[in-house]
């Protein structure tokens, strides 16, 4: 068991999240301490669809929009360096993808949020095409009757999203990072100079902190006069056996993964705090992939799971230093697989040198309404 640790930069949360940031903070020369909770702790990581998707983000949030959007791009140079770093290819996958419409209105909404998002960015985020369904039977055979188009997206794709995770956990090894599995943070402490960090485990102090701690940072960031305001999202994932190729590209429900299984997945329950996958959820999800793509109807299902997504009160991301308490630092988001190119490339390298970019204050906190529990600052 731990009982003192000391380091310059420690990071709370070993998921894709932080894992990601303390793997750019290896790439900038930072030697990072990762307290990492248990295995079974209700993780984002572990239930993620593995999508590298920026198609219809940033309704109203351009900078969203575009941060989602860079984060793409960067993301072949990101999954180099994983490979150089361990040996280790994520199957990124980059031919685009498509959101299914099964509904004229549904098309229709996804039509005004595309065109919504290419006025606010002045055209600047990713290209799409709006598809009816036999220029989307051109595209993909196997299609079903029941789907009246799909909106396309070149910029999108996926990855395995199981290797990601052991690629960067690697990669941390590989960089120096100082990777504790079992231990939780419980409290944060302010010091002059830094942060005590505790928990079962014992004690750990470091200079600066960063907050990865997915649902966790709803506790841990009030400590450190942070808020970061999130909002139940349950969803649920089926995994059906492996099987020919049929889908060459991602979609925002059904993907087919490099190894041929398929997922699939759609689902969110608000007020849920069970753990346990539904059976009539699972059916709903079931019944419109098989009208997506009615081969599924032969297709065995072998697994399938839940998890609680990280999502803020408006789904944009949080990044911020704390203004109280300077030298910490919270990072939550929903798209930690999408982000993760950028958290490693962009926003770990200005961690590691003291400070965030102007840039990113419009991901900050300030953005809620405060409230009470929140240490305010003067």
């Amino acid at each position: 068991m731990s009982r003192f640790l000391e380091c310059d930069v420690a990071v709370i949360g070993g998921g894709l999240v932080g894992a990601s940031i303390a793997f750019g903070l290896c790439r900038s020369g930072v030697r990072p301490l990762v307290l990492d909770g248990e295995d079974l702790d209700l993780r984002a990581s572990r239930a993620n669809f593995a999508l590298v998707w920026v198609q219809g983000k940033g309704v109203g949030a351009p900078h969203y929009a575009l941060w989602s959007r860079q984060s793409s791009l960067l993301w072949p140079q990101f999954a180099a360096l994983l490979r150089d770093a361990t040996g280790i290819d994520v199957a990124l996958s980059q031919r685009g993808a498509f959101s299914f419409a099964l509904s004229s209105a549904e098309l229709d909404r996804w039509r005004t949020e595309m065109e919504t998002i290419a006025g606010e960015t002045a055209g600047a985020a990713a290209p799409y095409e709006i598809l009816g369904h036999n220029e989307l039977r051109d595209r993909l055979p196997a299609i079903g009757p029941d789907v009246v188009g799909a909106v396309f997206s070149p910029a999108d794709g996926h990855v395995n999203s199981l290797r990601l995770l052991r690629a960067l956990h690697a990669a941390l090894k590989a960089g120096g990072a100082d990777y504790r599995a079992r231990h939780t943070v419980k409290d944060i402490e302010p010091l002059k100079a830094g942060f005590r960090l505790s928990g079962d485990w014992g004690t750990a102090v470091a200079r600066r902190v960063v907050l990865a701690a997915g649902i966790g940072n709803g506790t841990l960031a009030p400590k450190v006069g942070l808020d970061v305001p999130l909002k139940r999202s349950k969803g649920q994932v089926l995994v059906t056996e492996k099987c020919a190729p049929f889908l060459r590209f991602a979609s925002a429900t059904i993907r087919q993964t490099d190894e041929g299984g398929v997922m699939i997945g759609d689902s969110e329950e608000t007020a849920s705090t069970s753990i346990a996958a539904r059976a009539d959820i699972n059916a709903v999800l079931a019944q419109r992939a098989i009208r997506t793509f009615p081969l599924l109807a032969n297709v065995n299902v072998v697994r399938s799971w839940a998890g609680f997504r990280v999502k803020t009160l408006d789904g944009l991301p949080v990044y911020e230093e704390s203004a109280s308490h300077p030298g910490a630092f919270a990072v939550a988001c929903h798209s930690g697989v999408t982000l993760a190119a950028s958290h490693a490339l962009v926003l770990a390298p200005q961690i590691a040198a003291g400070a965030l970019s102007s840039d990113l204050a419009v991901f900050d906190s300030r953005r809620f309404p405060r409230r009470s529990h929140v240490p305010q600052t003067a």
